[in-house]
């Protein structure tokens, strides 16, 4: 069934971050409701592939930066609406937890604020946290402050770890799985995940940008419906590869020191902040389901891992798409 598409309006959101794999989606949710979508990348001619998502110059992509004010102010100029989903999972050079994730928000936020943009939708993570022992978490939780200081009516979301088919979690794994005899079970595997389809949530951000959500300091969490754990994700993943890998323990502090080595590697596969987050489980909250701030509560329903991870991990296969054909033969 072809995707219902709105006509294009004369409203325009500016998204920062709108060409990585949480982007796209909200881009294409967005078009899909009829914005106009400038999206702000560092590198705009890597962001080619946003152009089919949306009607013919429905979708524009400009050079931004959030260490650079000046490209941040241009960037937002005449938009209605900002959304800032900038971040990163790991520190590399100039790209720190304090610049992007932290500071980063309040520059967008104060730019927006100026240019009149009167709706701002901020990504966060559930686990952000002033108290956290990981420096991801408290930079989060310090962007959502410097927000909510320029827009208390600012829209925050907390998603779980969140899957589709671009994601950087079972895509990994999965390809763990291809090439070693072992998966490390961090912590003995037993920290607890609510995975949430991208999709849901490029629709939670449209519905913001678009007004049917209601701001304030508190945030949405946003999880699916099953809550997992790391092990049973890892069960998940082998059970769709049709790989049978050994599920070795390996104790948070070995794997902090690992991390340690490999956070200096470009592009790591782990590091010692990340096994320190693996220390806390990644679920909605209690508070957060009492006060309907979820996707249940905003009328959506949260699609299981098994209706959208199995449609792009036949790729680890050893057959490929032809496995399931090799193993009903």
């Amino acid at each position: 069934m072809a995707e219902v598409r709105r006509p294009v309006g004369d409203k325009l959101v500016t998204v920062f971050g709108g060409s990585g794999f949480i982007g796209r989606h909200v881009v294409r949710a967005l078009a899909r409701d009829g914005w106009r979508v400038r999206v702000a990348v560092r590198r705009p001619d890597l962001a080619g592939h946003l152009q089919p998502l949306g009607g013919v110059g429905q979708i524009v992509a400009v050079q931004a930066n959030v260490r650079f004010p000046e490209s941040v102010a241009r960037a937002v100029q005449g938009a209605d609406a900002v959304v800032n989903l900038v971040g990163i999972l790991a520190e590399s050079g100039k790209q720190s937890f304090e610049a992007v994730q932290a500071r980063g928000p309040a520059v967008v936020a104060e730019a927006a604020r100026a240019a009149g943009a009167g709706r701002f939708v901020q990504m966060s993570a559930i686990g952000a946290d002033r108290a956290s022992r990981g420096l991801y978490g408290r930079s989060k939780a310090a962007g959502e402050e410097a927000v909510l200081a320029v827009y208390p009516d600012a829209v925050i979301l907390r998603p779980s770890v969140v899957f589709g088919p671009e994601d950087q979690f079972f895509n990994r794994f999965a390809a763990m799985a291809r090439c070693l005899p072992a998966l490390p079970l961090i912590g003995g595997g037993r920290t607890l995940f609510q995975p949430v389809f991208v999709g849901d949530v490029a629709e939670v951000v449209a519905l913001a940008v678009s007004g049917g959500v209601r701001g304030g300091p508190q945030a949405y969490e946003l999880g699916g419906p099953e809550v997992l754990s790391f092990k049973a994700i890892l069960r998940y993943v082998l059970k769709t590869t049709g790989r049978r890998r050994l599920l070795a323990p390996l104790p948070f502090g070995l794997a902090r020191l690992e991390g340690r080595i490999l956070q200096l590697l470009p592009n790591p596969p782990l590091t010692a902040d990340q096994v320190t987050m693996l220390e806390t489980d990644n679920v909605v909250s209690q508070e957060a389901r009492a006060a309907g701030r979820t996707l249940e509560g905003l009328g959506l329903a949260p699609t299981p891992i098994e209706a959208i991870v199995p449609t792009y991990l036949w790729r680890f296969r050893k057959a490929g798409q032809f496995e399931r054909t090799r193993q009903e033969a």
